[in-house]
């Protein structure tokens, strides 16, 4: 385990990050025309235009970090940002004015902040503590639930029943001493699978999981439940964290491709919801887009005799 040094130190450098984001996202977008010179870059109407796209990305990446410090998605994105002003500047070498050198400089500096934006992002990765602080995608969603907290706690404690309301879920099998082996669908249907331990079980009040070492998927979750006020049930929090097996990237195209995770985990509470409150198993059959199996048809009520008639 990483100790609190480490993370600390990690931090201290996230937001350094943070703060040369703002102040490279200003230089480009209230002097453009010097950061076009700098860079020897001509500063043609189009390269300012993207100078100042630039920038207001560079701003609001650099923004996004210093709002939290703690998560890698900002840092990530800006790797991403990066990866577009490479590719701007090698078409600005073929422009009339271009000077090379200033420019293959500047490549130079947008590499190596992007190198320094990459091991950040992985260092607070490491320097997590299996909650959301660390992973590229995040959830947290809250419901209300009309049964007592006992009994929506051994519900859920029961991993094969998680697969009937999470839609992206096919198995979950307990493997016993807490861990677990998960199986789910990512996106363009390819299957994940995954071993993680319960970290933290408090019955009645708490279950949180956390993907063991070297498995293909980093995830973390944690089910809270309280007494919802007014007698009128619990209200159950859901936190998800996971970073998808191709990284940001990948979690670029699930979000690209599919729901938002925080939509998704909304519909896999309402599923809950219902399944537990009316016992309607049914809808659990149709979570994975299958269509539910018709009620068979009942042969038609035959005639009574009465009285010696037919």
């Amino acid at each position: 385990m990483p100790t609190h040094g480490t993370g600390r130190r990690a931090q201290g450098t996230v937001v350094a990050l943070g703060w040369l984001g703002v102040v490279l996202g200003l230089a480009g977008l209230l002097l453009p025309r010097r950061t076009a010179r700098m860079a020897g870059v001509p500063a043609g109407r189009p390269a300012l235009t993207a100078l100042r796209l630039v920038g207001l990305r560079e701003l609001a990446c650099g923004l996004g970090i210093l709002a939290r410090p703690r998560a890698a998605g900002w840092l990530w994105a800006r790797v991403a940002g990066a990866l577009v002003d490479l590719g701007l500047l090698g078409t600005a070498l073929t422009s009339r004015g271009a000077r090379p050198g200033r420019i293959a400089a500047a490549a130079a500096g947008v590499a190596g902040v992007a190198a320094l934006d990459a091991r950040a992002a992985r260092a607070l990765a490491r320097a997590g503590d299996g909650t959301a602080n660390g992973h590229a995608v995040t959830a947290r969603k809250t419901i209300t639930i009309g049964r007592p907290a006992d009994e929506l706690y051994r519900f859920c404690r029961d991993v094969g029943n998680l697969p009937r309301f999470m839609v992206r879920l096919q198995s979950v099998e307990a493997l016993g001493d807490r861990r677990t082996r998960w199986r789910a669908r990512g996106p363009g249907g390819a299957i994940v699978q995954w071993e993680a331990e319960i970290v933290e079980d408090r019955p009645g009040r708490l279950i949180a999981w956390r993907a063991l070492p070297g498995s293909r998927l980093d995830h973390a979750g944690a089910v809270h439940f309280e007494r919802a006020p007014g007698g009128r049930g619990t209200e159950i929090a859901v936190e998800l964290a996971y970073t998808p097996p191709a990284g940001t990237l990948g979690a670029v195209i699930a979000r690209g491709l599919g729901r938002a995770p925080e939509q998704e985990l909304q519909e896999d509470l309402r599923r809950l919801k219902q399944l537990v409150e009316t016992g309607d198993i049914a809808v659990a059959g149709s979570l994975r887009g299958e269509t539910p199996p018709a009620e068979p048809r009942r042969p038609p009520p035959r005639a009574v005799a009465t009285g010696g008639r037919r």
